[in-house]
Order: structure tokens, then sequence, then C-alpha cells
């Protein structure tokens, strides 16, 4: 069943391959995550053979997965194929190219598809990175249970997402306007961390932080978003043009938030990791199953 906020996939695609230019140019949030996100990697060991970022978008941390796991083979995910060429490209442009050419099967490999029916094999990657993809997804649950599949016993899963105070001073404004939604749909962070464990992933860890960005006006707002290809997508958006009228009433109801001469623009960021148990869950004779949750080993 198709919910209001539920996102657009076909519109998403469109979206992100028509920002792909410009997405670098706005991604400034998205590269301040994946920094603080790549900081977490400092608290696990792991040695994988082989690497998936799901949702890469432009390929910002491909570079910096090869330099910690110098050994791995990355596989770099994403729903849009113009980011995946910007990705391509920026690995030939970024002093890989002659490191690469030494070890062909590290060469990173592009693939265009969806995190909710990956196209991998059981078993099949040892490290799951994702930074601010998750939140394009309708069921986490199908991109958990997606992710559980493809790594191999042992693995390890780091992601990042939006939780739902992310855009409030948007969503705010926008209120009253029409009855369309007009700001994309978020998951709170516990029932991220619920949907890990009943998906069969152990030992989650969650947390979360608030980060703020600031503009001039509500105008810019909007262009920041739709640089980065992050504007509205669910399928309960207005199709149409909104009137100059209604646009006066979103400014002035964004006006309320102005402090020290700017406009914030809250976003609500949730880091999460978990591991695929090194053994499947046992099944009792009632049908129920029994994860056991084990220390790793140094």
């Amino acid at each position: 069943m198709s919910e209001a906020f539920y996102t657009d996939k076909a519109a998403i695609r469109a979206s992100f391959d028509a920002a792909a230019q410009s997405y670098d140019a706005a991604a400034v949030l998205q590269r301040e995550v994946a920094d603080r996100m790549a900081e977490r990697l400092d608290l696990v060991r792991i040695k994988p053979e082989r690497m998936l970022d799901a949702g890469c978008g432009t390929g910002y941390m491909g570079k910096a997965l090869l330099a910690r796991y110098p050994e791995a083979q990355l596989l770099e995910l994403d729903l849009a194929p113009a980011m995946l060429h910007i990705a391509r490209d920026r690995h030939a442009a970024g002093g890989l190219k002659k490191l690469l050419a030494r070890f062909d099967r590290n060469r990173p490999a592009q693939l265009c598809g969806d995190i909710e029916a990956l196209p991998l094999a059981d078993a099949s990657v040892d490290l799951i990175w994702s930074n601010l993809a998750i939140q394009w997804c309708n069921t986490p649950d199908a991109a958990f249970a997606e992710f559980l599949r493809v790594l191999k016993p042992g693995g390890l899963l780091m992601f990042s997402t939006l939780g739902p105070d992310t855009l409030k001073e948007l969503r705010a404004a926008f209120d009253g306007v029409d009855g369309y939604n007009h700001v994309n749909h978020f998951i709170d962070m516990h029932d991220l961390g619920d949907a890990l464990s009943h998906n069969g992933f152990s030992t989650p860890v969650m947390d979360m932080e608030y980060l703020t960005m600031t503009y001039p006006d509500v105008r810019a707002v909007m262009q920041d978003l739709k640089g980065i290809g992050a504007h509205n997508v669910t399928e309960g958006r207005r199709r149409g043009m909104m009137g100059k009228t209604a646009w006066q009433r979103i400014g002035a109801q964004y006006e309320r938030f102005r402090h020290d001469g700017v406009l914030p623009c809250s976003y609500e960021v949730i880091y999460g990791h978990a591991w695929k148990p090194e053994h499947s869950p046992k099944a009792r004779a009632d049908g129920a199953q029994v994860i056991e949750f084990r220390a790793r080993r140094g």
C-alpha cells in the first residue's frame, strides 16, 4: 500500500540525476556528516576485502575508504546514473588513477541500483557504508534486510540518515498553505534501531546530533535543497506550481525563526552501526528465533 508520505523512486532518480552537476557545490552537510561518520570507523576493527558505498552520490567517500582499507575492493552504488558518472570521473581525476592501474581488482566499480533491492550476491561484502541515503527508503526494513543478505557473517553496516526534526522550520513554514505534503518524511532513531534488531543485526549502536545550516532567506533554503536533489519527492506532493501569495505566506512563516540575521535549517542526523552475526539465529520449536549477542574479539 502506498502512503502519501512515501517517496516516489522515479522522482528521486530524476531529481538526483538533474542535481548531479550542482551536487558537490551544495553538499556541505553531506560531506560534514560523512567526515563525522568516518571518525566512527576508528572505533571498530575490520579488514574488509570488499566494501559497498550504498547511496554513494558523487563518490566523496570513495577515496577515504580506499585510503583506510587499501587492500579492499570498493563498490559504489547509487539510484541515479548521473551521480555514478561523476563518481567515476572523480576517481580518474583524484590521484587514484596510477595506483588503481597497478591493482585492477581494486578499481572502484559503479553499480546503478536501489538499496532496497541490491544487485549483489548473498554474503558478498564485508563492509557496507551508507551516508544519508536510507531516508529515501519507504521501508527501511527492506533496506536492512538487503544489507544483512549481502553482508558476510561478521560484516559491518555503518550508516547515517535523517530523523523527524529535520527541516522542521521548513515544515512549519508550509503549515496551512494547502493540503499537500511539502517536506519529506523521516523516521525516528528508535524505530530504526528496532528495525536493525528485527532484521537480524547484532549489537546495534545508535546515536544522534543536531546540525544547523543558516541562510539569508527561504528562497536560498529551497535552492540549496534543489542543488543536492533533496527537494520534496513524496507521493502526496503538489504537482503544480504555487502562486505568489502562497510563497509570500511561506516566507512570512519561515521568518518567525530568524535569529541573528539568518534563517536556520535544522537537521537531525542519526548515526548507526551493527554487525551481521557470525552464525544464523537458532530456531526454537515454536518457530521463534533466538539471537545471541556476543562481544566481538579484538
